[in-house]
């Protein structure tokens, strides 16, 4: 990570939409901003849930036109949204956690003013993380696309029954997977969904993908970490059809045939993080690891 002490003086606000406690914390953001010489504008969608009064009002294509810096007050779920609808811009994050784990909201509810006082002093550091490019292939031609910064999922949706997912690697056949479904994650990703079905935790600096079968039926179809210059093709074995789901957020309801080609993003995001962050420290807080042996 390098130090980021880029002059501020556009700041995007973004907050969690149905949230009680967002209104209060942009307010009191939007006014510190303000006091220290920083224009502030306001995502029109959380603008919309929150009251407008006294903001000024933009687009994510605006914000990411005129922003020095987005903070997202939310949890990771508000993060991943934001950060998906601004990774063509560019614009560097930083999250205030109102949400519950917070793996990539590193700023605490009741330090807020503090930690944007020393994003303001030049004090943070900033983290480049991966996205994945997926999309939907239909006889050939592409019926859906978006980005994902978490993990793509097929899955059998509201089906009873496993399905059946040819798997290939750069256009290598690895194995057909018979189970609920396939995860394949980024590292940001590999501490969501991923590492509930017993996927590798990566740490964020590896060049890596994990792909990762969700329930198989047989249990020699483990997890692999592939390069992240790798492209993951999953095609729904008939005659199961399927749902593909992007970061949780985005679907596409797949039919029997149908190739969900995975592969790194051209795009990035960079997360900003205050002093003293530690991504083993944070997983050791988040995952309630064992405090160190006393001696």
């Amino acid at each position: 990570m390098i130090k980021y002490d880029k002059e501020i003086r556009v700041a995007a606000l973004i907050g969690k939409y149905r949230s009680p406690d967002v209104a209060g914390s942009l307010r009191a953001l939007s006014v510190f901003l303000r006091e220290h010489g920083v224009n502030v504008l306001i995502e029109e969608g959380t603008a919309e849930a929150v009251g407008a009064e006294g903001f000024e009002i933009a687009s994510y294509e605006s914000l990411g036109l005129a922003a020095d810096v987005a903070i997202v007050v939310g949890g990771d779920g508000t993060m991943l949204h934001s950060a998906r609808r601004l990774a063509e811009f560019d614009v560097p994050l930083v999250g205030v956690n109102l949400g519950r784990l917070g793996f990539m909201t590193d700023i605490a509810r009741e330090d807020m003013l503090s930690g944007i006082q020393q994003l303001l002093d030049g004090r943070f550091t900033a983290e480049r993380r991966i996205l994945l490019d997926a999309e939907v292939l239909r006889g050939g031609q592409r019926v859906f696309q978006t980005l994902a910064l978490n993990d793509v999922v097929v899955n059998k949706g509201e089906i009873g029954r496993m399905i059946e997912l040819k798997v290939e690697v750069d256009g290598e056949f690895l194995y057909v997977l018979r189970a609920d479904g396939m995860i394949v994650a980024t590292p940001t990703g590999s501490t969501a969904y991923a590492l509930s079905a017993n996927g590798p935790i990566l740490q964020p600096l590896v060049a890596g993908i994990a792909v990762v079968p969700l329930c198989p039926h047989a249990l020699t179809n483990r997890p692999i970490t592939i390069s992240d210059e790798s492209r993951v093709d999953l095609t729904l074995v008939a005659p199961h059809d399927g749902r593909v789901h992007f970061d949780g957020q985005a679907r596409f309801d797949a039919r029997a045939g149908d190739c969900v080609r995975i592969g790194r993003s051209s795009h990035s995001i960079t997360l900003l993080h205050p002093p003293g962050y530690s991504y083993f420290a944070m997983l050791r807080e988040k995952l309630h690891w064992s405090a160190a042996p006393k001696h």
